[in-house]
C-alpha cells in the first residue's frame, strides 16, 4: 500500500486529491491546521516546529514509511502596500513559512527519510501560476513563495533522480475553492473570468487527479516537470 502524506487535506484541493488517492487504494495521513478527525494530524505551520512534528506523527501512523509527501497547504492572504511596517513584514514571514518553509522542512524530512531507508519516493508540490507570472499588487508574498516552490522542486528533482526520488509540481491557476473564491470577489468576480479563455477557474476535483497521477502514475522520466492547470490563462 502506497502511503501518502498530504498537508492542506480538510478542504479544497487536498480534500479532493485525499478523496481520489484513497480511492485508488492509497493509505493518506492528512494534515490541517487544526483537526479532530483520526486520519489528519493538526499542526500549524507558523510554528517553526510544526513540520517535524508532523512528519514524526505520519510516520508513526504510516507504520514507519512515507512513500510520497504532496505539499499542498497553502496560505493566500492579501497585504496591502499602505499596511503598517510591521503588519506588512508579518504578513509576509507567515506566507512565505506557510507556503515554502514548511514544505522545504517536509521535502528534506522526506529525501533523508529515503535515503535511510534506500529506497525511492516521490514529492509534489502544489504551487501556482502566480509563481510564473506573479500575482496583484497585494499577492508579492504569495507569488514569491510559489516561485520559491518551483526552484526548490528543479532542485530536487536534478539531484536527487540518480536516487529514484522524483518530484513533480502542479501550478494550478484560479480553483474553485473558498481560498480562491474570495480573491475572486475582491477583484471583481465574474468579471476576472475574462482573463481565462477557457471561460471557468479549474474545479478542484481537476487538480486531485494531477495530484494522483504524480503521486501514482506519473513516469520517472517525468520528474522536473511542472504540469500547468490554468485555462490557458498563462501557457508557456
Amino acid at each position: 500500500m502506497t502511503c501518502i502524506l498530504l498537508t492542506g487535506s480538510s478542504r479544497g484541493i487536498g480534500a479532493a486529491a485525499k478523496t481520489q488517492l484513497e480511492a485508488r487504494g492509497a493509505k493518506i495521513v492528512g494534515q490541517a491546521t487544526s483537526s479532530t478527525t483520526v486520519d489528519t494530524v493538526p499542526a500549524d505551520f507558523t510554528d517553526p516546529g510544526a513540520p517535524h512534528d508532523l512528519w514524526e506523527a505520519a510516520l508513526a501512523r504510516a507504520g514507519g514509511k512515507i512513500d510520497v509527501l504532496v505539499n499542498n497547504a497553502g496560505l493566500f492572504d492579501p497585504n496591502p502596500l499602505d499596511r503598517s511596517d510591521i503588519e506588512w513584514l508579518d504578513a509576509w514571514e507567515d506566507t512565505l513559512r506557510i507556503n515554502l518553509t514548511a514544505a522545504a522542512q517536509l521535502s528534506r524530512f522526506a529525501v533523508r527519510h529515503w535515503q535511510e531507508r534506500g529506497v525511492g519516493g516521490r514529492i509534489v508540490h502544489v504551487a501556482s501560476r502566480a509563481g510564473h507570472r506573479g500575482d496583484s499588487p497585494a499577492h508579492w508574498h504569495y507569488a514569491a513563495a510559489k516561485g520559491g516552490m518551483l526552484a526548490m522542486h528543479k532542485t530536487i528533482a536534478r539531484q536527487y533522480a540518480s536516487e529514484n526520488i522524483l518530484s513533480f509540481a502542479i501550478t494550478p491557476g484560479f480553483t474553485d475553492t473558498a481560498m480562491a473564491g474570495d480573491y475572486l470577489e475582491s477583484r471583481g468576480g465574474p468579471g476576472l473570468l475574462a482573463d481565462i479563455p477557457l471561460g471557468r477557474v479549474a474545479q478542484p476535483e481537476e487538480i486531485g487527479k494531477l495530484i494522483e497521477f504524480c503521486a501514482l502514475d506519473a513516469p520517472p522520466s517525468m520528474t522536473g516537470a511542472t504540469l500547468d492547470a490554468n485555462g490557458a490563462s498563462y501557457v508557456r
